[in-house]
Parts: C-alpha cells; sequence; structure tokens
C-alpha cells in the first residue's frame, strides 16, 4: 500500500519494483488498525501476484487543526462554536483527557469499557487519524465538574461520541482518577523540519530559530509570550511552553544566524508558527542576538482553575474604616484613589469572598522567582513570592468593568497546618497541604499527587469604591 499527501500524485510503479504483501483485504470501516480487517497474506514463493490489478493508494485529507490559508480559518470558525468534543491536558497535538460538552457545561468520560474503537471515533471526530491508545486511569490528569458519560460502546463508524451507546453516570459510579483519554495518530505534516532551538542547556531550551523563505533565521522577541512559546513548543514536539524568553544572551551565540520573523502574534491553537500573523518584511527594533525570541519547554504543566462557584457563594459587600486597612493597603489590595483618602477616618466599600484556585494539571505549580527575590511584608508576617497570581474584574451585567484588583501569593513562614503540612521558606511541600490555612500558597501539587486547594482570606477582598473605568 502507498500512501499520499493531500496533493495529487501520479503513483509510477516503474520507478521501483513493487512488493506486494497482502491482498484480498476488507474492513467494514470502524476497524481501529487496517490489521484488524480480513485479509490475505502473499506467499514468499507466489506467482502471478496482483493479476489484473495494482498497488492500492489513498489520499489524507489533514484535520481542521492542520488546515493552512484565510479561507480554511473562516471555515473553522462557524464550526468552533458547534464544538462539544475537546482533549485537554495532552501535550502533545492529539492526546488528552477527553472532554464532552453536555447543557454548556463541559465534563470528562469514565473509562468503564473505555477501548481503541470508542478513541478511534474521538480521534477521527477532532480531525486526527486512527487512534493510537485509548488511555485509562486518568492518564492525562484528572478533571473537574461532571463525568458525562459512562460505559461507552462505540462500534466504530459513529461520526460522533455522543452517537455511542453509553450510560448516564452516577456520583457513585465513577470518579475522576477514572477518566479517560486518548493518543491518536496525526498526519506527518513536517512541521518539525522548519523549526529548531539551539544554544540551551538541555534539548527542551534555546533560542528559536525557523526556516522562512527557505532560510534559517531567529524571531523578534517584541511582543513574544508564552502563548507563541507554546505554538514553538508544540511544533518542535516538546510539549507546553514553561517560559517564553525575551533575552537570550547567556544562551551560546556562537553559530547565531539572521533575524527573519517579527511581529509574530498567535492564538495559541496553531501547529506552527507560520500559521500565527507575522510581519511581511521584518521589522524589529531590536535586532541584535540578545533580542532573539527563545523558549523553555516542558512535557507536563500545572493547569490552575478557579472554583467559580465559590466566589458567587460567599460574595458580600463590606463597608470597613479606613484605620482597620493599613495592612490591606500596604499588600497593594486597595483601588489607586484610596491613597488619596483621609486616613485613618473614613471608609472604603469593599467585595468580599472566598476563593479556591486547583490544580487541574500533571505538573506543580511553582513562583518564578527564587526565595531570595521574594519581598518581606511586615504587616501580615509573610513573603509575598508572586506580585501578581490572580486577577479579579468586577463586571456589569453588560460587561462594563467597574473594579478591579489582583491577588499575589504569599507563604507564611513555617505555618503549621493540620494535616501536618508545612509552607517553609524555600515552598516545600513535606507532607500534605492545609486546605484550612488562612496562607495563600506559592505552589499547587498537581492533582495526580494530591487534591490540591489553594485557598486564603487576607486580600481577598476587592475595593468597589472606585467610579467606574473607561
Amino acid at each position: 500500500m502507498v500512501l499520499t499527501s493531500p496533493a495529487p500524485r501520479r503513483l509510477s510503479a516503474h520507478r521501483h519494483p513493487l512488493n506486494y504483501r497482502l491482498h484480498s483485504v476488507s474492513c467494514l470501516g470502524h476497524e481501529a488498525h487496517l490489521s484488524l480487517c480480513s485479509f490475505e497474506f502473499y506467499r514468499g514463493n507466489a506467482t502471478g501476484v496482483c493479476k489484473g490489478g495494482m498497488p492500492a493508494v489513498v489520499g489524507c485529507v489533514p484535520g481542521p487543526l492542520f488546515a493552512t490559508g484565510s479561507a480554511q480559518k473562516k471555515k473553522r470558525r462557524p464550526q468552533q462554536v458547534q464544538k462539544r468534543l475537546r482533549l485537554k491536558g495532552g501535550a502533545r497535538p492529539g492526546e488528552g483527557r477527553v472532554e464532552v460538552l453536555r447543557n454548556n457545561e463541559w465534563g470528562t468520560v469514565c473509562d468503564d469499557r473505555w477501548n481503541l474503537v470508542s478513541a478511534g471515533v474521538v480521534c477521527r471526530e477532532l480531525g486526527f487519524g486512527s487512534a493510537k491508545e485509548a488511555l485509562t486511569g486518568a492518564r492525562m490528569g484528572q478533571g473537574m465538574g461532571p463525568i458525562h458519560m459512562n460505559e461507552v460502546q462505540c462500534a466504530g463508524s459513529e461520526k460522533s461520541l455522543w452517537s455511542c451507546p453509553h450510560k448516564n453516570i452516577t456520583k457513585e459510579g465513577c470518579k475522576h482518577s477514572e477518566d479517560a483519554g486518548v493518543r491518536c495518530n496525526i498526519p506527518s505534516m513536517g512541521y518539525e523540519n522548519t523549526i529548531r532551538i539551539v544554544g540551551g542547556r538541555t534539548a527542551f531550551e534555546g533560542r528559536v530559530e525557523v526556516k522562512h523563505a527557505g532560510r534559517w533565521g531567529t524571531v523578534c522577541s517584541t511582543g513574544w509570550s508564552t502563548t507563541e512559546a507554546m505554538v514553538a513548543c508544540r511544533q518542535l514536539g516538546l510539549g507546553y511552553a514553561m517560559h517564553a524568553v525575551t533575552e537570550t544572551w547567556y544562551w551560546d551565540a556562537s553559530n547565531v544566524t539572521e533575524m527573519v520573523l517579527s511581529g509574530v502574534k498567535c492564538t495559541g491553537q496553531e501547529m506552527t508558527l507560520s500559521h500565527c500573523r507575522h510581519h511581511d518584511t521584518v521589522t524589529c527594533q531590536k535586532t541584535g542576538t540578545r533580542f532573539a525570541a527563545g523558549v523553555i519547554c516542558s512535557e507536563t504543566a500545572s493547569d490552575l482553575l478557579l472554583h467559580a462557584p465559590l466566589v458567587q457563594e460567599t460574595a458580600y459587600i463590606e463597608d470597613r474604616p479606613l484605620h482597620m486597612l493599613y495592612c490591606a493597603a500596604e499588600e497593594n489590595c486597595l483601588s489607586s484613589s484610596a491613597r488619596q483618602a483621609n486616613w485613618p477616618y473614613g471608609h472604603r466599600r469593599l467585595l468580599r469572598f472566598s476563593s479556591q484556585i486547583h490544580n487541574n494539571g500533571r505538573a506543580d505549580f511553582r513562583p518564578k522567582a527564587g526565595r531570595h527575590s521574594w519581598v518581606w511584608h511586615e504587616c501580615h508576617g509573610h513573603y509575598h513570592s508572586m506580585d501578581i497570581f490572580t486577577h479579579y474584574d468586577l463586571l456589569t451585567p453588560n460587561g462594563t468593568k467597574v473594579a478591579e484588583g489582583h491577588k499575589a501569593s504569599f507563604c507564611l513562614e513555617d505555618t503549621e497546618c493540620q494535616e501536618g503540612g508545612r509552607c517553609s521558606r524555600e515552598g516545600l511541600v513535606e507532607r500534605g497541604l492545609c486546605s484550612e490555612s488562612p496562607a495563600v500558597f506559592p505552589w499547587a501539587h498537581s492533582r495526580q499527587a494530591h487534591q490540591a486547594v489553594l485557598t486564603s482570606t487576607p486580600c481577598h477582598e476587592r475595593d468597589a469604591t472606585v467610579p467606574p473605568l473607561p
């Protein structure tokens, strides 16, 4: 069998001798692999092989993720609105935890009776090839929210996973530790041959170089962010982007090439940097080697998710005297207009709430800054490991922003927890996390190891005294 690319090509039998292995191949259409179809082998001494026939030829069409061009992008937009299936938690294209949409709420699939046939339906529905693996036991991380489907039993010919026979889940019937996942076979598009990273200390980091218009060169780091770095790491086959590096002077520059790409702006879903918007001609204010874009990739990553219902359930308005808000001001929790207030007289109107943030990924979350750069805040007696951990915006029903705030992460040195957990200056956990601790920890363990939650009470208040923003 000869597989062709989407571009039409003629099969030239005289170019090389043909060696037939199979004949009389008969598939029903639902098989996960060709080897599962009925067929017969040719014997080594067979004569008159494939009389009256010719080599089988197929043409494969890539799915929407692999399509290029503005016309294809326009076609994809209406499909995204109707999407009822997605993969989450996978480091590479075509793999992840299976999630389905029901009643406008995403949920997972239980792995009871989950097999390669059902996984194949998922892969085809998403525009990939056949299924390589049907994953069980939450190998792509545990999801959150409802579990929508259980005991999925596809015949293999279904166009949608929802068309497969399945059972609705009960709380006792399945847990997120049984979330199903897939690994799909994906088209070989050769994207990895047009990008490389050089100069790094490991194979997962380095200065990004791309092949553009037939020549290799660096990428301008102006506007280079985690979104663009995610696309670069995906194209390299190295998983997630841990850091988007905008200054690469500390990496080896002995073989640096010219800059060939600038103005790169990605949505994050692209399979290659060439699919992102970029300048037609290189326009970069800082063209030196030092300012070439770089990446640090990782096969695993954290995935933080706010427990929104808890915020809604616990939110309330409180008027608090200014003399009770010195610590809040020192923590930069109040709006900028509070600086002009007549301290310590008067009051501020605060929106207060509780918060839980789950790490849904397959790696621990830790602050980027080392403990040597953490800032000590005397008022509450703790170190800030991140200036901004969470953004909060206060919106009107029509979407107008009327107030905004942020949450810093901090660690109380040697804070004892009820379960025996311990928060140290280094940000290391010794046993478990304490969900009742008033401290916001600067890390969160992945749910693979713990049911880890970040909780806090200090500074979880938004100063609602400010006028509407323009």
